[in-house]
């Protein structure tokens, strides 16, 4: 299969630079697959799509201050983004421009925190750097970061009322585990108020939490897709999600998936149990079509990236096609795409 079959071309301006004034007012586009219909609705309507019949299932990550501005001892420039905590103070990173570091550069950060690099690594430009700082890191990275948005979103890091509101609005309402270094961008659309009004409706909600990796970010670049590698990203399912998602199946509900990361997490799962189960573990499950779903029964998820892994996934659920077809009908509708765009509910 090749990458060329998932490109298509989007005018620039549909690329959405803030979110919606009110979470729950992002368009929506529902794929009714029986009937093949298309249908133009508004994220609030989901409440009405959705009943006792229906889990929906989220994932609660929380995204870090990842994106992290520092200067040489020769005062350059350096940026540093953080991807994963290793142990001892010591994290995977991507460095820019690497080229004005080596092993032993030590870039300051703030007053509070600082890093040296300890050495490259193989895989894609990473590097690994000893974190130096007092007391909880998570703590500094909410005084001394910056939210790593994902580079079509274009910030100027002066403006500070657009920093507010990133660090409001790139986040769910019900994020709760930190560890991600981009948004589970189809939770987004959510309120505490919408997940009130589904449970009240008797729609069982639950939590899964997958660590979003910089593989979000990275295209694939291989012409046949199918020698992609995906990045590495944990995750972890609590006993009360997996009882929920059992129990609800074995009544013959319908599981609705909040985002890609969360139908890899639990289509995952089952991949190394054959059942949710309970675990704590690391997806590098790459799903493309004729994938069949072994959990999930419908996605609600975002408009994805030209060649892209999750356009990829969507396809899989909905059919190349049916999406492709989709894709020119939000276009032409002028849909908002991507990370802050609007979404879709394929049902």
């Amino acid at each position: 299969m090749l990458l060329s079959e998932f490109d298509y071309e989007l005018p620039e301006g549909l690329i959405a630079q803030r979110p919606s004034d009110k979470r729950e007012d992002s368009r929506m586009m529902v794929l009714k697959r029986d009937s093949h219909q298309i249908l133009h609705k508004h994220f609030y309507d989901i409440v009405d799509m959705l009943d006792e019949n229906h889990i929906l299932i989220l994932n609660d990550t929380k995204v870090i201050p990842a994106r992290l501005y520092g200067y040489k001892d020769t005062g350059a420039k350096i940026e540093v983004f953080l991807l994963k905590e290793r142990d001892g103070k010591v994290w995977e990173v991507l460095i820019k421009p690497s080229k004005r570091v080596r092993v032993g550069t030590v870039i300051k950060i703030s007053d509070e925190l600082s890093c040296e690099v300890k050495m490259p690594l193989p895989d894609d430009g990473k590097w690994l750097v000893k974190m130096d700082y007092e007391g909880d890191i998570f703590e500094i990275l909410h005084r001394v970061g910056n939210i790593p948005l994902p580079p079509y979103i274009e910030r100027k890091m002066s403006s500070e009322e657009l920093k507010k509101l990133d660090f409001e609005r790139y986040q769910t309402v019900y994020a709760r585990e930190e560890g991600s270094v981009a948004a589970p961008t189809a939770g987004l659309h959510f309120t505490q108020e919408i997940l009130k009004q589904l449970a009240d409706k008797g729609v069982e909600i639950g939590y899964v939490t997958l660590n979003v990796g910089i593989g979000t970010f990275r295209p694939v670049k291989c012409d046949n897709i199918l020698e992609h590698h995906m990045d590495s990203e944990t995750f972890e399912i609590t006993q009360k999600t997996a009882d929920l998602i059992n129990r609800a199946k074995s009544e013959g509900k319908k599981l609705v998936a909040v985002g890609t990361t969360t139908v890899r997490t639990l289509e995952s799962a089952y991949k190394m149990f054959g059942e949710i189960k309970a675990c704590k573990g690391a997806s590098e499950l790459f799903i493309y079509p004729p994938y069949e779903f072994k959990v999930v029964d419908k996605l609600i998820t975002n408009f994805h990236l030209p060649k892209s892994t999750l356009l990829m996934l969507v396809s899989a659920l909905a059919g190349k096609d049916f999406i492709f077809e989709a894709y020119a009908e939000a276009i032409k509708e002028k849909y908002r795409f991507y990370s802050y765009g609007d979404c879709m509910f394929i049902n």
